[in-house]
């Protein structure tokens, strides 16, 4: 299966088939594969739709029909007199006071089998629409029928849920079809005589092949659709029962008043072609045919950057080299904040969008408005002012009113999250790339840090943005003082007393039960404090004013760190013993029978464990990782001894084949039980499988960091004589790394289509690996419902910055 992509404005068609269509007939365009009957190839990668039979041209990153546009030096232009009904975000990010927009509005299309995206920005919203299909080869106990609208403002969406009336799983099809506009959707403004409170959303054509039943429909937020879909399946009737069913003019809607008394979501169906709609109780009946939609709601909206305001200058050639992935970008991004991905995770993340902003440096907006600064103005207005805690999550919109309520408080007022414990320490890593590193930045500190806070989180109301980032620094300082003066293991940070999770692998088990995380403490904790130490001295005493000692100081806790940590992580097994343990878990794996790869085990394998202090008391939890890549990409250490014997066990981690290393055909998996002892085998090969969240999947930031951070510790090769790391004369060593590196991007550069999307797994089958949506698999024991992955996901569209370095092949 294939990601396949195409981008239009107002016009653009996505007319697809029922999913069982045979793929004869299939030609290739890029990476993607597509019908001639459908699209038109141009320069041999980039698909525009054919509509009613006749094909769309390209302009620039665009498909336009001549009917009511041209194409102007790669840009669109409007025909004088055609029918518009929304606006690109590049162009304005208000409307009228009609709703009327002055410039095309944007869509993308993204295909992930069997799910199908499509987004949609004008000058009124921004909305994503997915249409689950299920395939002939679909798990009928994880994929159904179902369609998910979901919107950026408020994290708000819709879901319906679909069902053959026949009770026969597997028989109905559902797909957006052409509109007599043209699109799958175009944009909906419902003007009720006052602009703030409008009904925004889409429109489109929905098409059936045999009767179906709307069974359940979820009106509100995206949480509330997540607790469903991923949890035990339950609704809360303070929510469900606010659900209204109405008969006008042929067609049914169904709206529901938020908990807010103000907002109004609402969905509607009418007839086309025939077609025939029927209520029963709180069940739609829709006989075989088409259906126009709309989906709405009344709720305030987010102003969304264009791609052009995205990237800096000097990156926007990738507006045409990469189209879909800048889209995709631009949907993320917003002047407020970045949104960590779409649809499940369509609001602020603090670690998402603080990663993303590192790894997309050399292509991501600078300066007053740029992307980068709503990354980090977005983290800091919603920094804890009692204590400095980086919030991690904000609950928004209609799922906030309900926790409140469960409160017994009567309020839409948004919930902060802090209970990670590493968002705290990208922060000051994030402002010293900006404020130290760049000039841009660097001129824009004093203005920005003295931006008055509050606009978002009252409580933070009579700080600056700057006092919030020295609050947090003071939190940094203060948490690593101990291990600073006294390296134990008893001072290592763990995770908050009575959580569960604390950094990114923030599933059940993704850290096996772990309660002190490795790449907390030997990554991001030395990292922080190097960051500290340069923003002091380079603010001259205006970024963190009260504490001059810390330019000092925090190097030194900084040293104890990097120097001190990684030895109470560190895993070394026999060769005869690792391949024994590799053999068991081949042998006994419940998804994996393929060769277990340990002839070129002839040495100890080394590796460092993902935590400590796991499940069923483990001292420590035995699970390979590619978390490496966070000491690589953020750090350049200088013990000598640890480092070359650092990037060489990472380089032997990626050259060996899972399930002796991590490296798969599909990716580098994140997480490998194979090498686990025997005592802790039996709980951690059961927890750690390809259907888990953080199991033995692929992460697409993940590479992209392992990739960046291989190359930066290549690169400290390239200076000096006096200045290179003593790795760099070990040509053993060096060489090995080396050829991890360009293993790794073979790897990538393979399964480049999959890139932008949040997560994937694999299935051996027929003696090779095949790239399967995680969504696709039962869950693991003790896990609610399967993990859907996101189609894009901020930090998986960073390989817009991270590129190969053909120095080092």
């Amino acid at each position: 299966m294939q990601l396949t992509f195409l981008i239009v404005p107002f016009l653009a068609a996505s007319a697809l088939s029922v999913p069982q269509r045979s793929p004869a007939g299939l030609q290739n365009c890029g990476f993607a594969r597509y019908y001639p009957t459908e699209y038109t190839c141009y320069d041999k990668d980039f698909l525009c739709s054919i509509i009613d039979g006749k094909p769309t041209l390209r302009c620039g990153p665009d498909c336009y029909s001549t009917e009511q546009y041209g194409c102007d030096n790669g840009r669109l232009v409007q025909v004088m007199g055609s029918q518009t009904g929304s606006s690109n975000p590049a162009e304005t990010t208000s409307s009228s006071s009609n709703g009327q927009c002055q410039a095309a509005p944007r869509m993308l299309q993204l295909s992930d089998p069997p799910y199908e995206n499509y987004f949609y920005s004008d000058c009124n919203s921004a909305t994503q629409v997915v249409i689950t299909s299920p395939l002939p080869e679909s798990n009928l106990t994880v994929i159904g029928p179902r369609m998910i609208v979901a919107w950026p403002a408020g994290n708000s969406g819709i879901c319906a849920f679909f069902a053959p009336e026949s009770g026969i799983n597997g028989t109905l099809a559902i797909a957006l079809r052409n509109s007599t506009v043209g699109s799958p959707l175009r944009g909906v403004y419902d003007d009720v005589g006052d602009a703030d409170a409008a009904g925004v959303g889409v429109e489109g054509v929905i098409e059936f092949n045999s009767t179906t039943l709307l069974t359940v429909p979820i009106l509100g937020s995206i949480r509330t659709i997540r607790d469903f879909t991923e949890g035990p399946s339950l609704l809360q009737p303070v929510i469900q029962n606010a659900n209204r069913f109405s008969e006008q003019d042929g067609g049914i809607s169904i709206s529901r008043q938020w908990l807010d008394n103000t907002t109004t979501s609402m969905l509607r169906f009418t007839p086309e072609d025939g077609g025939s709609l029927s209520l029963n109780n709180v069940t739609l009946r829709f006989t075989a045919g088409r259906y126009r939609f709309s989906a709405t709601y009344n709720y305030p909206q987010l102003a969304q950057l264009s791609q052009e305001q995205v990237l800096n200058e000097r990156a926007r050639d990738l507006i045409r080299q990469s189209p879909a992935e800048t889209e995709a970008l631009s949907f993320l991004s917003y002047s407020e904040k970045l949104l960590a991905g779409a649809w499940r995770f369509l609001t602020y993340f603090g670690r998402d969008s603080m990663i993303s902003a590192l790894l997309l440096e050399p292509v991501l907006s600078q300066g007053n408005g740029s992307a980068t600064e709503a990354v980090i103005g977005a983290v800091l207005e919603r920094v804890n002012r009692r204590d400095g805690a980086a919030c991690h999550e904000e609950t928004i919109g209609d799922y906030a009113t309900y926790l409140n309520l469960q409160d017994n408080i009567t309020s839409a007022a948004p919930q902060w999250d802090y209970k990670m414990i590493d968002t705290d320490f990208f922060l000051p890593v994030l402002m010293k790339q900006y404020f130290v590193d760049s000039a841009i930045g660097a001129s824009r500190e004093q203005v920005f840090l003295s931006t008055k806070a509050g606009s978002v989180n009252p409580d933070n109301e009579g700080l600056t943005w700057g006092e919030l980032a020295e609050i947090n620094a003071a939190l940094i300082m203060n948490l690593t003082a101990p291990f600073a003066s006294s390296p134990t293991r008893e001072n290592l940070l763990r995770l908050k007393e009575g959580e569960v999770v604390g950094e990114w692998r923030d599933s059940t088990y993704g850290l096996g039960g772990g309660r002190i995380p490795y790449d907390v403490n030997t990554a991001l904790v030395p990292a922080a404090l190097r960051a500290i130490a340069a923003l002091t001295r380079a603010g001259n005493g205006t970024i963190y004013t009260r504490h001059p000692d810390w330019s000092g100081l925090a190097d030194e806790y900084a040293q104890v760190w990097e120097d001190s940590t990684l030895a109470f992580f560190e895993v070394s097994v026999p060769a005869t013993e690792a391949a024994s343990r590799v053999e068991t878990f081949t042998d006994s794996s419940t998804f994996y029978n393929g060769p277990a790869n340990t002839d070129n085990m002839t040495s100890d394998v080394i590796y460092h464990a993902v935590a400590l202090d796991g499940n069923n008391n483990l001292s420590t939890v035995e699970v390979m990782n590619t978390d490496d890549c966070f000491r690589h990409f953020l750090l350049n250490t200088t013990n000598q001894t640890q480092l070359t014997r650092f990037v060489n066990q990472t380089a032997n981690l990626i050259l060996r084949p899972f399930p002796a290393g991590l490296t798969t055909d599909v990716g580098l998996v994140v997480a490998n039980p194979a090498l686990a002892s025997p005592e802790a085998a039996p709980i951690l090969h059961a927890n750690f499988t390809n259907a888990a969240y953080h199991g033995t999947v692929v992460w697409s930031w993940q590479l992209a960091m392992m990739a960046r951070g291989l190359e930066y510790q290549l690169g400290r090769c390239e200076g000096s004589q006096s200045s290179k790391p003593d790795f760099c004369n070990d040509t053993a060593v060096v060489g090995n790394v080396r050829a991890a590196y360009n293993r790794l991007w073979d790897v990538i550069e393979r399964n480049k289509e999959y890139l932008s999307s949040e997560v994937w797994s694999f299935q051996w089958r027929d003696n090779e690996y095949v790239y399967t949506p995680l969504g696709s698999l039962p869950p693991p024991p003790g896990v609610g419902g399967s993990t859907e992955s996101n189609v894009r996901q901020l930090w998986s569209l960073t390989f817009l910055a991270v590129t190969r370095n053909e120095g080092f092949r």
